[in-house]
């Protein structure tokens, strides 16, 4: 490489343990084939002013690999490619992506690739390549046609889900393994045994993961933590004329019905069959074995996100100019990543928690959930308050009530 390269400067931990942490990588930046109306990264080509075409250099490409892997001092690095729309970066960026992994990977280490698609694109060429470097695909499916379609459309407007489920036939024809991804929106929220039976019956991903959408209305202009909204009142909800958040939001109670009617289906007849990331995360917790996922998890902070020039952002969900942590051209990612600045940003996730929270039942299952998501008030007024919080508690109740059954199950798998 020509430039200089930024050094690494961070001490040896005691006891052997081992810096660890998750870049999200934006080769493509925020451009999409694709404009979905829930989307809550399209409008960074205009809050970051990107260009009209960003791409990853190979320079900065190289330079990402080598700093993210150096590090790192564990056994395993994992590389999460999304966007916008990875793909649109081209097979021949991922190649390359591949060669480079190979060059700076020390004896010992293992590279894994994940790669989040809406699958447009996908076609024999990159299946054979998805296949052959074991790339994990999680692909973007809100549930059957009618569902799906009514917010993941083309740029001139026209229904993908068609092109989806060709792709699924793709990936399942290939061997190469890929969870579902699907947004719970106000729409499908109310539809959660048709969306759980298409995605389990038809999709038959390797796992399903459930993201809730949602977003204040001045997403596209205030970062999350920089405003918060009065307690909402019954008809501040979406779609409202007084909603506190957009028309396409899952409202907070659907959130918590959503769950919990999946969670009766699976826990019944599909448990140890169908893999829910929801479900396993808050097993892993009921059964002390800790979050699985970092929205559930008492701290947060080591999952960035890196742009297309180099930029570094706190969080995925938090790519706004006051997240900016640095440029890996001018400081390294290791030193970015565990720089104070991103170690307040994650201790915060505890200690802003509102006292509503601290002394609520499900504090352990929960902390607040995810911090872009705590934009309102609690009842006595306090701020910080998760807008999904009557939703997460129905559910964490559901599952808590399975809780001697669970036990019982893996007792006798056990045994």
């Amino acid at each position: 490489m020509t430039t200089a390269y930024p050094a690494l400067n961070l001490p040896p931990l005691p006891g052997g343990n081992h810096y660890r942490f998750h870049s999200i990588v934006k080769p493509v930046g925020a451009q999409c084939n694709i404009a979905c109306s829930y989307c809550f990264y399209l409008h960074k080509e205009q809050l970051l002013k990107q260009p009209p075409t960003p791409r990853m250099s190979d320079t900065m490409l190289e330079l990402h690999i080598r700093s993210y892997i150096e590090a790192q001092s564990g056994d395993e690095v994992v590389f999460t490619w999304q966007g916008g729309e990875p793909t649109l970066a081209g097979l021949e960026f991922f190649r390359r992506v591949v060669l480079l992994q190979q060059r700076y990977a020390r004896p010992g280490l293992r590279i894994l690739n994940d790669l989040q698609t809406n699958g447009l694109l996908l076609d024999e060429e990159w299946a054979v390549f998805l296949k052959q470097q074991q790339f994990l695909v999680g692909l973007s499916i809100d549930g059957p046609a009618a569902l799906h379609d009514l917010y993941r459309r083309s740029r001139n407007d026209k229904p993908t889900h068609q092109a989806v489920m060709k792709a699924v036939s793709l990936l399942r024809r290939h061997g190469v393994e890929f969870n579902a991804l699907c947004v719970v929106n106000c729409a499908n929220a109310r539809k959660p045994l048709d969306v759980y039976r298409f995605l389990r019956d038809e999709v038959r991903p390797r796992m399903i993961q459930f993201l809730p959408g949602v977003e204040p209305c001045n997403f596209q202009q205030c970062a999350p933590g920089k405003a918060v909204i009065p307690t909402i009142t019954g008809t501040a909800q979406p779609g409202s004329l007084d909603s506190v958040v957009t028309e396409w939001s899952v409202v907070a109670e659907d959130w918590g019905y959503f769950l919990t009617s999946i969670w009766d289906e699976w826990f019944k007849r599909d448990y140890g069959r169908v893999h829910v990331d929801q479900f396993e995360n808050v097993i892993s917790q009921m059964m002390g074995l800790g979050a699985q996922s970092c929205v559930s998890n008492e701290f947060c902070g080591k999952s960035l996100a890196i742009e297309h020039n180099g930029d570094i952002y706190s969080c995925d969900h938090f790519v706004y100019p006051e997240y900016r942590l640095g440029n890996i051209q001018n400081a390294h990612q290791g030193n970015l990543a565990f720089s104070k600045q991103q170690q307040k940003f994650g201790m915060d996730k505890r200690d802003k928690l509102p006292g509503y929270c601290r002394s609520c039942n499900y504090l352990r299952l929960c902390w607040g959930e995810c911090p872009r998501n705590r934009f309102i008030s609690t009842p006595d007024g306090e701020a910080g308050l998760n807008y999904l919080c009557p939703g997460l508690k129905k559910f964490y109740a559901k599952a808590i009530s399975a809780q001697a059954e669970l036990r019982q199950r893996l007792t006798g798998a056990w045994s």
